[in-house]
């Protein structure tokens, strides 16, 4: 609505996990390499966990666009709120697996025999649990523990990526067995001022702005307001944007920001 007006190609703070619009932050630029390390060392298993809006799942589809199809057999379960035999038969969906059946051992069966079949086509098998803080059931936990059981003498079959809010890590230290298994961790913070900064004209560049539209003010008040979380500078800016449209001014300065900050209480 408001790209034309602000010289852009498209909306630069949309709330969805494009990996073009990803900040290399040097925290997200550390959650990235470590998921990247645990799958192509085979470490068996690795988290990431951040607050509400943070970038995770961001992050999690950047790692992905690193992964060969080639060399890596991916799945990715983003609604992980399901009885125990559900997940099972979900992850095989996932990956891509067209058998199934109804009992525990032989699912387990099927996702063996599919991880030896990628092995032996040189290919890695990753599997992705997004929200995975919503996992209610502690014995999804143990099913997701028992498939790091599935491994060679010198390598394991599965990389497992868990991917969740801060209670995840909560959830999982209860678990010894499992917490035990995960070899790579990393949390993830909402971003510094001068992160704020470089993120919004990040991604205002990505969606064809050359110039800086938002003043010294107007990135302080922002980060002050959001907390440096970047789904809420995206809300903030997103609005900003649509109001200095309606406005037909040239910056966004700090009353525009303000003006949001009280429409919003």
């Amino acid at each position: 609505m408001y790209e034309k007006y602000w010289g852009l190609n498209e909306l630069p703070f949309e709330n969805v996990p494009d990996p073009r619009f990803m900040y290399h932050s040097t925290q997200h630029e550390e959650a990235l390499m470590r998921l990247l390390y645990a799958t192509k060392a085979q470490k068996g298993a690795a988290m990431l966990s951040g607050e509400v809006g943070c970038g995770k799942t961001t992050v999690s589809r950047a790692f992905v666009q690193e992964l060969s199809s080639e060399e890596y057999e991916v799945g990715i379960i983003a609604n992980p709120s399901m009885a125990a035999l559900d997940f099972l038969k979900e992850i095989l969906y996932q990956l891509g697996i067209e058998k199934t059946a109804d009992s525990k051992p032989e699912l387990l069966h099927i996702l063996n025999d599919a991880m030896l079949q990628n092995l032996n086509k040189k290919k890695k098998t990753v599997l992705i649990v997004d929200d995975a803080q919503a996992i209610e059931d502690v014995v999804t936990f143990e099913e997701l523990r028992l498939l790091l059981n599935f491994q060679l003498n010198n390598q394991f079959l599965l990389t497992l990526i868990l991917i969740g809010q801060p209670e995840l890590r909560d959830k999982v230290v209860k678990i010894p067995q499992l917490d035990s298994r995960i070899s790579i961790r990393y949390h993830l913070k909402p971003l510094d001022i001068k992160e704020t900064a470089q993120y919004i004209l990040f991604r205002l560049k990505i969606a064809g702005m050359q110039r800086n539209i938002f003043t010294k003010e107007a990135i302080e008040k922002i980060h002050e307001y959001t907390g440096g979380v970047p789904r809420k500078i995206n809300n903030t800016c997103d609005l900003s944007l649509l109001v200095g449209f309606s406005k037909k001014i040239e910056l966004i300065d700090s009353k525009i920001i303000q003006q949001l900050i009280d429409d919003a209480k």
